[in-house]
């Protein structure tokens, strides 16, 4: 996708003060939740026409919903690629599925729908629960569908150029978290287009989040893009010292041109993609993908970090995309000031009124542990509403970049509303503090360790052009 360093050229809003987008800080240290759980709830309202399923009609839903993230080197803490695996897990299935722990899907899909839902039909869950009742039967073999076919390393295919460190990034065992500055160096026969970046974590369970941007080099203003630090420590109160120390400038002192945003990584992100013609990155024959942050959590050992990014091109776009943020660290205030109070559950709204008429594609809400729950919805002038995303019960773990089947069409004068509820009480089991604490969101960095909150409402957006709304995202 092509995003845009014009950030507000399009929008105006309530409030004025812009900074970086600092983005994100995910916990994504837990073992998974069911692991002992055999005992089903009870779900009389499910039912199956199938009453004798084998592994011909169970298979289909696995490799589909299931698969994806259970395959080796992605985040799933065990593989479903076979018969041999499903049956393994046969219980553990049956009761996430029944519990709707898994697949995993925040968003509420009686709200509003998205592109690539993870979600079960009734008629799924209740096939699932039979199939292990009957003590999963294999059934005809000649029946069962060939398992998915991945890319190893990457989730959308075989990428054009893969981007890798020269040195790992060591992380200490002390305990505590660790935020890097990295910069991938590219040097490319030519001046071209990337579609998209894919950050491949090293760790899953360590990276929590990467926030970084493309560096365009001109011509004849950058002689050697290799020479420097490849990485440092988040400490430095200069930063023009340790761009100096990573070789970032120009060669003479100046700072290169500067595209914000281009790479992200969260649990559970996947890089939006849209139809050909919109989006897509102008990158120099002289450049660098600059990870202004990477979050690593905490470790109790040492360990060498290798992530690496994989880069797709593509043609020249018709159409950029735009991304702005509403909230911490965004265009938008929050009301009343972010601050959680021990012992209390408290909800904050953040709102943001539009100037000119825009075609929105993609959205992200983002909070920390002590989120509970997440609705965002836009208010015409005429006081209808346009529903937009509701996550009942927030889940750190699985934070999308949500995107509609079609560009939802907010015109000039509406108000997008964000309402955040959270819970900081001992009654939350993801509280990282016992007795809770007064949390806040910090300031600058320190706000993207764990133990602080933030409350963000991100989203990609074509100015509108008419026929916008008949435009298919999914192709």
């Amino acid at each position: 996708m092509c995003k845009s360093n014009k950030r507000n050229k399009f929008l105006a809003f309530s409030y004025s003060k812009i900074t970086n987008a600092l983005f994100t800080a995910i916990l994504i240290s837990t073992v998974l939740f069911f692991n002992s759980c055999n005992e089903t709830p009870n779900n009389s309202d499910l039912k199956t026409t199938i009453t004798n399923p084998t592994f011909a009609e169970i298979a289909p839903i696995i490799f589909k919903n299931c698969t994806p993230c259970h395959r080796a080197g992605e985040s799933g803490p065990f593989e479903l690629m076979n018969y041999n695996d499903v049956k393994k897990y046969a219980n553990k299935i049956k009761f996430v599925t029944q519990t709707r722990y898994m697949p995993p899907w925040p968003a509420d899909v009686n709200y509003s729908h998205f592109i690539g839902e993870k979600t079960l039909t009734n008629e799924e869950i209740e096939l699932i629960k039979t199939w292990v009742e009957n003590k999963t039967p294999i059934g005809d073999e000649s029946k069962i569908p060939s398992a998915p076919t991945f890319y190893a390393g990457s989730y959308f295919g075989k990428p054009d150029t893969v981007l890798k460190l020269k040195d790992a990034i060591p992380l200490k065992g002390n305990g505590i978290d660790h935020f890097y500055i990295v910069k991938f160096p590219m040097q490319l026969n030519k001046d071209t287009f990337v579609r998209y970046f894919e950050f491949v974590p090293a760790h899953r369970k360590l990276a929590h989040h990467v926030n970084g941007h493309l560096i365009n080099y001109a011509p004849s203003s950058k002689n050697n893009i290799v020479g420097g630090l490849i990485f440092a420590i988040d400490e430095y109160k200069d930063y023009k010292e340790l761009y100096q120390k990573m070789n970032i400038l120009n060669d003479d002192g100046s700072f290169p041109t500067l595209t914000p945003n281009t790479v992200y990584y969260l649990p559970g992100y996947i890089p939006p993609t849209y139809p050909v013609g919109i989006g897509g990155y102008k990158v120099n024959k002289t450049s660098s993908v600059f990870l202004k942050s990477i979050h690593f959590g905490p470790t109790s050992k040492d360990v060498l970090d290798s992530s690496y990014i994989n880069v797709f091109y593509c043609a020249k776009p018709k159409r950029p995309i735009f991304e702005t943020q509403m909230g911490t660290f965004g265009i938008s205030k929050i009301e009343p000031e972010l601050i959680l109070l021990p012992n209390k559950i408290q909800s904050f709204t953040t709102t943001a009124t539009l100037e000119s008429d825009i075609s929105l594609l993609s959205i992200n809400p983002h909070m920390h542990l002590l989120g509970k729950t997440f609705w965002a919805f836009a208010i015409k002038p005429n006081g209808d509403t346009i529903p937009l995303i509701k996550i009942p019960n927030w889940n750190f773990l699985w934070q999308y970049y949500y995107t509609f089947p079609h560009p939802v069409i907010i015109t000039k004068g509406t108000t997008i509303k964000v309402i955040g509820t959270f819970d900081n009480t001992i009654k939350n089991p993801n509280n990282p503090n016992k007795p809770p604490q007064l949390v806040s969101q910090g300031d600058g960095v320190k706000s993207m360790k764990t133990t602080e909150e933030m409350f963000q409402f991100i989203f990609t957006y074509l100015p509108y052009q008419k026929g916008d709304e008949k435009i298919n995202l999914n192709e």
